[in-house]
């Protein structure tokens, strides 16, 4: 016996609309199944005496989607195991049905033969509903399972399985993470039926509509508004292809990576003051700043025809999977600790790190040298080479320190030294804070920051008093400066 089930689609609209042979099969044979009884066909079917058993109950029992799609295919397998039978969906099984996916799916691993009649798909009477011509280019979108990333703002986008007002909420909010809140979209339900209705209701009013049924579906139109097209990643890399391109930016044409360098670095340094200061709004901007740096270069990349922001992208989503075995892999990290050590043990394996390589290859020149001296130090400390303790630490310092005085002997020579001696005092410094888990940049940042908030203290004192600072005696300015010191600035 051949084990069969054959997949027939209603159509979209009325009994009249249905294929002749679809018709027949569906009234002759003994087991017909249907994903769901609501849709016009089956009513009017009813009327002919047509028996059916339906999955509606199914969709009660469960709170998601891929469950009640999982336990329709199972079923309907099982079934098939003793008998050929006939399973029929909405519209056209191949489009927006994930049952029929399913069965095509395990069918064969049980022996079972799958096979797609036909049946029209409710997009022929969609597009025939809103007068669209799909050449334009569209989007289809499952209501179930739907998410931001996936839309094409400037293509026409449908979203199908908007059955009840919980989904069309979750698609509401979905479609306002890119759209404003009164952009127009259109509710059609029944499409291609006696009962077709087309509805334009604004973005935040799409869940208030009580006629949402599974014959309902979302149309988004194409957005032809450029301010809201800004949040797209592909308009921020239109944008920076033309100022680099023939009729661009004088300036942004000039640039080269050599050029470029420095003001990726002040960047950086806006994005950390925007973090220290807890400031969100300048954060964004800064962020926005940085990712500037990234398109610019990218696009120089694609004008000299190296590399695009697509390779960029596509060598960072690769490397994060790679690096990231515990989440994307087999792997367990029970801390940070253990997901950092993976992270450099990969990284080595990537680079083919031989074992005559130095260890403290990779740490780049073009840091500034206060980082650089802690990321050595980290380096080293990796394989043993740290002291157990402070203690030796805080020596060390203080024998720098008195090395350094000594070398200040007034001496041109001296000098010399004392520059040498200097940099060890710093490197030792580092050295400290690193055993004490202190990063020193972030520790000279606040510094720095305490030392402008109590000049300006000061410099406010001087402005008050009438005289200049050539005026004051360093012990007069020392009292106003510890004066800012007692306000605790």
């Amino acid at each position: 016996m051949v084990k069969q089930i054959e997949v027939l689609g209603l159509g979209a609209g009325d009994l009249e609309q249905l294929p002749v042979g679809v018709y027949k099969k569906i009234k002759q044979t003994n087991r017909l199944f249907l994903r769901t009884k609501e849709h016009p066909v089956v009513s009017e079917l009813e009327n002919e005496g047509l028996t059916y058993e339906s999955f509606d109950a199914v969709y009660e029992k469960h709170d998601r989607f891929d469950a009640v799609y999982e336990e329709i295919a199972q079923t309907l397998l099982k079934e098939a195991q003793t008998e050929s039978i006939i399973y029929a969906v909405p519209g056209h099984p191949l489009v927006a049905e994930r049952t029929v996916q399913l069965l095509l799916e395990y069918g064969p691993k049980e022996g079972i033969q799958i096979t797609i009649g036909g049946g029209q798909s409710f997009l022929d009477a969609i597009f025939a509903a809103l007068k669209i011509d799909p050449v334009e280019g569209f989007q289809l979108l499952d209501g179930t399972d739907i998410s931001a990333s996936q839309l094409q703002l400037g293509q026409h986008i449908f979203i199908s399985q908007v059955y009840d007002q919980f989904i069309a909420s979750e698609v509401k909010l979905t479609l306002m993470e890119k759209l404003p809140d009164d952009y127009e979209v259109y509710i059609v339900t029944a499409a291609g039926s006696s009962q077709e209705s087309v509805e334009k209701v604004a973005l935040y009013e799409l869940d208030r509509n009580v006629s949402l049924n599974n014959l309902t579906s979302v149309y988004v139109p194409p957005v032809k508004d450029e301010q809201i097209l800004l949040k797209n990643f592909t308009k921020l890399r239109e944008i920076i292809a033309i100022l680099r391109g023939p009729n661009g930016c004088p300036w942004d044409k000039e640039q080269t990576h050599e050029t470029l360098k420095r003001y990726l670095i002040e960047e950086t340094y806006e994005v950390i003051d925007a973090i220290d200061r807890e400031d969100i709004d300048h954060l964004v901007e800064e962020l926005g700043d940085v990712l500037l740096q990234v398109m610019l270069h990218a696009q120089i990349g694609e004008d000299d025809g190296y590399f695009s922001i697509d390779d960029v992208i596509e060598g960072l989503s690769e490397k994060m999977i790679r690096r990231h075995p515990h989440v994307f892999g087999n792997q367990t990290a029970d801390n940070a600790e253990q997901v950092v050590q993976n992270w450099q043990e990969i990284k080595q394996q990537e680079k083919g790190e031989l074992s005559s390589a130095s260890l403290l290859e990779g740490v780049s020149k073009s840091q500034p040298n206060l980082l650089r001296a802690y990321e050595l130090q980290k380096k080293a400390a990796k394989v043993g080479f740290d002291w157990k303790e402070i203690t030796p630490a805080l020596d060390k310092v203080k024998e720098e320190l008195d090395e350094f005085v000594t070398e200040l002997n007034g001496t041109e020579e001296g000098m010399i030294l004392a520059k040498k001696e200097f940099g060890d005092l710093l490197f030792a410094f580092v050295n400290v804070a690193r055993f004490l888990k202190i990063h020193p940049e972030e520790a000279l940042f606040e510094t720095n920051e305490k030392f402008i908030r109590r000049f300006q203290y000061v410099e406010d004192r001087v402005k008050e008093s009438g005289r200049s600072f050539e005026e004051h005696t360093l012990e007069q300015l020392d009292l106003y400066w510890d004066k800012a010191k007692e306000k605790g600035l």
